[in-house]
């Protein structure tokens, strides 16, 4: 045993004595509403420091996960944009967006204002939000507390921040899972005036027994326009790829150290005496740590392994390991020394959202653990299956009409339903693809109803705002397509 063990073993028994007291999560949310209840109370007095007028600009403040490199949530909320200015107007709209780390969005979400937001937001907020003229929340999982409770908390704050004031206040295609009591009571008191623009029917169901407005919608990153596919193959080729074969993509997550939550006393351990670094996240945040979890996490990434290995004694292909979010660079390092033939590591630590999605759009086939990487490689028509943690890939499935090509990241005999998948990813590649042509032009159609919605949200909230003169179909709502998109709908709308 080391040294440490016993200092940490301390930790873990004071902490186990004071949890049941003291819940950070609960501590957080009763922080967000007192601030919320704060700004509504000045706002009854007339003391809103900033209200819409005709002649100006309508100035949106977007809360998200952006800044952490994220792939999929910087390419949504990247798409999101796109479409706010097309259906609203640039010369109409100021965008800021709050981000993590300002050096990792350097480069994103052009001519929108970035603004760093703290670890400790609940003060930043409450006076960031009333500075603008509403909010819109932008994270895909915004309600639920499977990753975290306090990125709910932080984006159901900023919509309740907003509806304190009677401003615009929307989550844009967003999903809904499973809160903890205490979480579901604090989005149902925040967001009571919101409207929120679901991804699928399920989150609206959760929503709705809250009480919340909701309409119908789907993600954003749909109409995402990345570097040429000749960017992709070019970095594919200096990874080790002949150029001939077929390339199998897997995108590996750690589904077993989430929720992150804020701990206080774990991080007193972690900067005084070096404690508990594996499962530190940022800040005060900590992911989930048991050895239970350990175990579950080994035989998923097994599973993964026993699946392409069993695969490559039957096909000749080249294997990357794509990490979506820098933080998943941990498990494809961890899955990589167990595949016979090895493989190319491309992680968003290294590779921007423009890059790493040209690669996904290369690849001839995919599992992946992380939604984005399906979705944006479906407008390159890349045959995908899941192996999901929560319902997002399920979802996904189930609407792209493929229910038996997912599987749970802790399912019996993951590694030879994998294999079988494979087996039919290469067999039926050509059908697979076709499903998914067909599948993506109704997302289409959905993200451009959203941004119909949007605007009926903007003209009641404002109702001398100037409404662009749009046709008032889902089509014309939609941001320019890039001509790969526009070919798929026209094909198959």
């Amino acid at each position: 045993m080391s040294k440490s063990a016993p200092v940490k073993k301390t930790t873990s028994k004071i902490w186990d004595k004071v949890k049941d007291v003291v819940d950070p999560d609960r501590a957080l949310q009763a922080t967000v509403a007192a601030a919320i209840e704060g700004v509504a109370v000045r706002n009854v007095l007339g003391m809103a420091p900033e209200t819409w007028k005709p002649g100006k600009p309508l100035k949106l403040l977007l809360a998200g996960y952006v800044g952490t490199r994220n792939t999929g949530a910087d390419v949504r909320v990247e798409e999101m944009i796109r479409q706010l200015r097309h259906v609203v107007g640039d010369d109409e709209l100021e965008l800021t967006i709050m981000t993590v780390d300002p050096k990792l969005t350097r480069g994103y979400f052009r001519a929108v204002h970035q603004i760093e937001l703290p670890a400790v937001f609940p003060k930043f907020i409450a006076t960031e939000c009333p500075k603008h003229h509403g909010v819109i929340a932008c994270e895909g999982s915004m309600f639920k507390s499977k990753f975290s409770s306090a990125l709910t908390c932080f984006m159901a704050g900023a919509l309740g921040l907003a509806n304190a004031e009677n401003k615009i206040s929307v989550g844009y295609g967003a999903e809904a899972g499973s809160m903890t009591p205490a979480l579901r009571d604090f989005v149902r008191d925040a967001c009571k005036k919101s409207l929120v623009i679901c991804r699928n029917e399920p989150s609206r169901k959760v929503l709705g027994e809250l009480g919340i407005r909701t309409t119908s919608g789907a993600d954003t990153a749909w109409t995402f326009d990345p570097a040429p596919l000749s960017r992709g193959a070019q970095l594919l080729r200096d990874a080790g790829w002949d150029g001939r074969q077929k390339v199998l993509v897997v995108c590996p997550i750690n589904p077993f150290w989430w929720p992150v939550k804020p701990d206080l006393l774990k991080y007193a351990a972690y900067k005084l005496g070096g404690q508990y670094k594996h499962e530190h996240y940022s800040a005060f945040y900590f992911h989930h740590h048991s050895e239970a979890a350990d175990k579950k996490y080994n035989a998923y990434i097994q599973a993964l392994a026993d699946g392409v290995n069993a695969f490559a004694q039957e096909r000749e292909f080249f294997t990357i390991l794509v990490g979506m979010e820098q933080l998943d660079r941990h498990a494809c390092e961890d899955l990589l020394p167990r595949l016979d033939r090895g493989g190319a590591l491309f992680v968003s630590d290294e590779h921007d959202m423009y890059d790493l999605v040209s690669v996904l759009r290369n690849c001839s086939m995919m599992i992946s653990s992380r939604f984005h990487a399906i979705v944006t490689s479906m407008p390159g028509l890349v045959p995908s299956a899941g192996v999901t943690m929560d319902e997002r890939i399920r979802n996904l499935m189930n609407d792209r009409g493929h229910p038996d090509m997912f599987f749970e990241v802790d399912e019996d005999d993951l590694g030879d339903k994998l294999l079988h998948t494979l087996r039919r990813l290469w067999r039926d590649a050509e059908g697979i693809s076709a499903d998914i042509a067909r599948a993506v032009p109704a997302q289409l159609r959905l993200m451009g109803q959203m941004g119909i919605d949007f605007m009926d949200e903007v003209v009641r909230v404002y109702p001398q705002f100037p409404r662009r003169d749009l046709p008032r179909t889902w089509e014309a709502h939609l941001p320019p397509l890039p001509a790969n998109v526009q070919r798929l709908l026209e094909r198959h709308a």
